[in-house]
């Protein structure tokens, strides 16, 4: 029988009533209290990690997560985290980057109710969890809703309904039915994993909406040493503002602009527009193409944590990790 350890970072899951609203307070061992016929699917032990809210989740805590299953590794067959639902599509995404290659199912699961509450998906969802954690599912992935979900493809698509995930510009790695799972993809693994125990911060994320100008990209740019714009529809930047020249400015200083798109599906496509198209030759942009939001953020600390080498970065930058991005590579 499979042995999994179950490590606990807090989340909905997690969860009790308190006279300020739900906070995460039960330990590993209370969740598996509500789950007396996991026997049957594997030997489980418990690690308590964290006990947090996931909105309080930030990078140190990703290597933290990191760093406790490259200790356990060898000792486990699989591993399951319980993480609140609001930021799990950015751990995901980072424990894909920290940990590649992973022969070992590496799951993340929650729920949008706690597990004490009579009506919860907390019990379905853990029990899933561990049922893919003790099969040839190898890398990180999320277990949700019955469905099985890359972890850089991951992003929260429901604020409360059960089914609050969604695999974005990427299939389903496979559902749960009546117990049992139906793979359809098995991601790429390596003999053993490589970790990896550095991350840049210093990623910030600027939402355009109509009318803006450069101020708040160069007071971010000024702060950090990479900006993520989601921009609309496949791509571009407007044309008045000075956010041309201001891109230009801040890649010249060594700085680092990706480009995406605020829709979720299908991905930027900067050669369609002009206010797309110099960008990428003249202004050195790097363009996000199918990966998600999420990824690109997680990915790009992963990077800079590296190197800061311009060739090296847009090297890394394209090359895909756990699937998490396909168009240069097709086209």
């Amino acid at each position: 029988m499979k042995r999994i350890l179950l490590i606990g970072t807090g989340g909905t899951i997690a969860s009790e009533v308190t006279e300020n609203g739900l906070a995460p307070e039960l330990t590993t061992e209370q969740l598996l209290s509500h789950l007396p016929a996991l026997s049957a699917v594997c030997e489980a032990d418990c690690l308590q990690l964290l006990n947090l809210d996931s909105t309080n989740i930030t990078p140190a805590h990703w290597l933290e997560m990191a760093r406790c299953i490259r200790d356990h590794y060898d000792g486990y067959d699989g591993f399951v985290l319980t993480h609140g639902t609001d930021t799990m599509a950015y751990t995901a995404a980072a424990l894909s980057y920290l940990i590649q290659q992973s022969p070992k199912p590496i799951v993340l699961t929650g729920a949008q109710k706690p597990i004490g509450f009579d009506s919860t998906d907390s019990k379905i969802n853990l029990t899933d969890a561990f049922r893919c954690a003790a099969e040839d599912m190898p890398g990180v992935s999320i277990v949700f809703n019955s469905r099985v979900i890359l972890g850089t493809r991951a992003r929260k698509t429901r604020s409360k309904s059960f089914q609050a995930f969604s695999s974005i510009n990427y299939p389903d790695l496979g559902v749960l039915r009546d117990g049992v799972l139906l793979r359809y993809i098995r991601q790429d693994c390596a003999a053993a994993p490589v970790f990896y125990d550095a991350l840049d911060t210093r990623v910030a994320l600027l939402k355009l909406v109509p009318g803006a100008d450069r101020a708040q990209a160069d007071f971010l740019l000024q702060r950090s040493d990479a900006l993520i714009i989601e921009s609309f529809g496949v791509g571009g930047l407007p044309e008045e503002g000075g956010f041309y020249e201001c891109v230009r400015r801040w890649t010249a200083a060594g700085k680092f602009v990706v480009l995406t798109t605020q829709v979720a599906n299908e991905g930027s496509d900067l050669g369609v527009y002009h206010v797309g198209f110099r960008l990428k030759s003249d202004c050195q942009v790097l363009e996000a193409y199918d990966m998600t939001t999420e990824a690109v953020v997680a990915k790009l600390m992963w990077i800079l944590g590296r190197t800061r080498e311009r060739e090296a970065v847009e090297r890394l930058f394209y090359t895909p990790v756990a699937r998490d991005i396909l168009w240069p590579a097709e086209t």
